[in-house]
């Protein structure tokens, strides 16, 4: 008795906090697409990394800009002698242990490299403006594909509800059937095979579902959220998404405005002229720099110096001057070491203050062809980015065309699509009154009803590849989706 009410207890609580956890479950905010796109562009990884990326640039650029004014370095240095080392004062070698002390400030600048700076910091603002464009176009790429995400996600949900109502179908022809074999009117036969069809149609529901499921975890990782957050999006009918008319999507319009408008056209066209500065800025190489320098430095030595008295007396120093013809000897003060003496700090600077200015000229003569080589590929470069421009604008528009010609496809294909819908359901309401009669067997209603699902499926396939080949269109265009 006693355990029965511990268990009892046991899944009283486990209940509890199963309702308290379903009670506190929110459901997830849902989404349309526009909050989908804004969403992605401010976290996806390749959005992100690709801003670092213009920042870096932007980093280059700013220390180009800074080489052209002039450099200045202050260098100081403090050390201790031991043993024997040149005495700074007498300039002798001696056993000395002493402080010494230097200050120098260094300053250059070049005057002029044939534009060579200049050249390289326009290259570098190009190469800036460039990674900008980049990361528009990653941008672009990103919300293009949070699109074709979103539209998937529709797609999966529309199949869900279509294989939902086909199993509500089947489920009520199984109810009829089961009445009317109970009867006696019909055979087992034609209920059982009511029922295999149920759990086929049953089968087609979990798969719709989980697929779509599927697609809008995929739509989570696009945005770089947790696969684990609440999360979903809005159903709006296909019907209701914004498309432009197909003849305002003419290709050679789009193509002239996708050609102005694209980031990546404008990308290599940066890079053709960044490169064509660097061009000029390798050639600048080869020619003579003028440059200026100056300095000025200062030192300090703590050494204590002798000290020297006179004593009065004179010694003779060999040396004879002539003084109206009558010689006399050179005589010389005697002198004596009364100490030494450190010379102080400021002193020795007032005295060893030094300033040295100059013009530098450097001409490259031979430099194992280093500089023409950088100058030559350069050159080369400048033809690669060419091509790839000439490239990139010949696929550009074949893909417009292409785009184009599968949109009006698309939209052939969805218009049959729909008649395919309508002629398969008039047939299935025919089947289905023959069916009461008991003049169709239950195999060829059946299929009547398969034939049914499979023409709204491929409708709806073919409508949401119209619309997506519209959105293709307008995204070439460069004004962005419309969302």
């Amino acid at each position: 008795m006693i355990l029965r009410c511990i268990k009892l207890a046991v899944a009283l609580l486990l209940t509890t906090n199963v309702f308290a956890q379903v009670k506190t479950v929110k459901p997830a905010e849902q989404w349309d697409l526009a909050k989908c796109v804004d969403f992605a562009l401010k976290n996806n990884i390749s959005v992100r990394q690709t801003d670092l990326q213009s920042r870096l640039s932007a980093l280059t650029y700013q220390q180009n800009k800074a080489s052209q004014l002039p450099t200045l370095n202050l260098n100081s240095n403090v050390g201790y002698r031991l043993g024997r080392s040149e005495n700074p004062t007498t300039g002798v070698l001696e056993d000395n242990n002493f402080l010494n002390m230097g200050v120098q400030l260094q300053s250059g600048v070049t005057i002029f490299n044939w534009f060579s700076i200049k050249n390289s910091i326009e290259a570098s603002r190009l190469s800036w403006e460039a990674d900008k464009e980049q990361t528009k176009k990653i941008q672009n790429d990103i919300a293009l594909n949070v699109a074709v995400a979103y539209l998937q996600v529709l797609l999966a949900r529309e199949q869900a509800n279509i294989a939902n109502v086909q199993v509500t179908q089947t489920q009520a022809q199984l109810e009829n059937t089961r009445k009317r074999v109970d009867a006696g009117v019909l055979p087992e036969l034609n209920a059982a095979e009511l029922e295999a069809q149920l759990a086929r149609d049953s089968s087609s529901l979990v798969s719709a579902q989980a697929s779509a499921q599927q697609f809008l975890l995929q739509m989570k990782a696009l945005l770089n959220l947790d696969a684990a957050a609440p999360f979903d999006v809005t159903t709006p009918p296909v019907d209701l998404i914004p498309v432009e008319a197909l003849a305002d999507l003419q290709p050679d319009a789009v193509y002239a405005l996708a050609i102005a408008t694209l980031p990546q056209q404008k990308v290599n066209l940066l890079k053709i002229e960044s490169a064509k500065k660097t061009v000029a800025a390798a050639k600048g190489g080869l020619y003579p720099s003028v440059s200026a320098f100056g300095g000025l430095s200062n030192n300090y030595v703590n050494i204590k110096v002798p000290q020297y008295a006179p004593t009065g007396q004179f010694n003779p120093s060999g040396a004879l001057v002539n003084v109206n013809g009558t010689s006399y000897d050179v005589v010389t003060p005697d002198f004596v070491q009364v100490g030494e003496k450190a010379i102080p700090l400021g002193k020795q600077f007032k005295s060893n203050f030094a300033q040295n200015i100059g013009i530098g000229l450097s001409v490259p003569i031979f430099n194992g062809r280093n500089a023409r080589t950088a100058w030559d590929r350069s050159k080369i470069n400048v033809q690669q980015l060419e091509l790839q421009k000439e490239q990139g604008d010949m696929q550009l528009k074949q893909d417009i065309y292409k785009a184009y010609t599968d949109a009006i496809a698309a939209l052939q294909k969805f218009n049959a699509d729909k008649k395919s819908v309508t002629t398969s359901e008039k047939a299935y309401d025919f089947a289905n009154k023959r069916y009461q009669l008991n003049l169709l067997s239950t195999y060829d209603l059946i299929n009547s009803q398969n034939n049914v699902q499979r023409a709204k499926i491929q409708a709806l396939y073919s409508q949401y590849d119209y619309v997506f080949k519209m959105k293709l269109l307008e995204f070439y265009k460069g004004q962005g989706l419309k969302l």
